[in-house]
């Protein structure tokens, strides 16, 4: 097979599972969904990387990519560090597009692109995620910008490895951006599950309920609910809930009472999805218990 039609072929593999991993880690599509912007931002950075005429490709690929990496994040939704590094992917995967039909060395720049993207996509969120001061998040964009360089030149140094091809370089990488997004679930559990036990002793959720929604294996299941589809539904709500409360120690106050707000909605929204869970259950333990009644008579 050759090179540029493997590119292709791992740009709408990784695009794939990218979009699986994002689902495990949030349980919604839409994270994913609105692949609108990141491919039309990464398309763009490869035509600029494509036509850049003197620094080496990782540079360029670096320092385009985190410029691609704010606008994605200053036009698209809030999200988490973890997310940002996703859409940074699927950024850097969409920038590989011009390059594997136009240039040599397909393979190696799809490998640049998806790191500094990826890279990109991480530091950029978590700079406007957890900093206040403007001038800190310039900072933190300019050590953003060196990482992907860094992380651009990575396949370069790789291939210089003996007997190490450029396609198992790419895939390698293809590959690990999927397990970063899954790793960080279960790196976020323990932190999810502490304030979720916050909420319980609050009285928002049934402290029955703490474990199976913030175990990453067993909140994919319906944990003892009628619908299995209402409590994923409820997991993302707990989660987003998490995530409020967390943000709002790192934001400025008038951003911080918005969110407290947003927090008290969602509890009111939860509270009552658990409590029509519970009457769905105990009308059908009651409908299940009349018969046998009916027939002990």
């Amino acid at each position: 097979m050759s090179d540029p039609i493997l590119a292709l072929i791992l740009i709408v593999c990784f695009y794939a599972v990218v979009a699986a991993a994002s689902y495990f880690k949030n349980l919604d599509g839409d994270l994913m969904s609105d692949l609108r912007i990141p491919s039309f931002a990464g398309v763009a950075a490869g035509v600029l990387v494509r036509l850049a005429p003197f620094a080496p490709s990782f540079v360029t690929a670096g320092i385009v990519m985190t410029i691609a990496a704010l606008y994605v994040r200053l036009t698209g939704r809030e999200s988490e560090p973890a997310d940002g590094m996703a859409l940074g992917a699927i950024t850097g995967a969409a920038a590989a597009i011009p390059l594997a039909l136009t240039t040599e060395h397909e393979l190696r720049h799809l490998a640049e692109c998806v790191l500094a993207g990826a890279v990109a996509g991480y530091g950029v969120t978590f700079g406007l995620t957890h900093v206040r001061d403007k001038m800190r998040q310039a900072g933190i964009d300019a050590m953003t910008a060196i990482a992907a360089i860094f992380a651009a030149w990575a396949p370069s140094l790789l291939l210089r490895v003996p007997r190490l091809a450029v396609a198992q370089v790419a895939i390698g990488v293809a590959a690990l951006i999927p397990l970063i997004v899954i790793a960080t679930v279960f790196k976020q559990w323990s932190a999810i599950h502490g304030e979720l036990l916050d909420e319980a002793n609050l009285g928002f959720v049934e402290p029955h309920d703490v474990r199976t929604t913030a175990h990453p294996i067993l909140r994919l299941g319906r944990a003892g609910w009628h619908d299995a589809g209402a409590h994923r539904q409820f997991v993302r709500i707990a989660s987003k809930i998490a995530l409020r409360k967390r943000q709002q120690r790192t934001r400025p106050d008038e951003i911080a009472r918005l969110y407290q707000l947003e927090v008290i909605k969602l509890r009111m929204e939860m509270q009552e999805m658990s409590a029509i869970d519970r009457a769905m259950r105990a009308q059908l333990a009651t409908g299940h218990s009349q018969p046998t009644t009916m027939q002990d008579e």
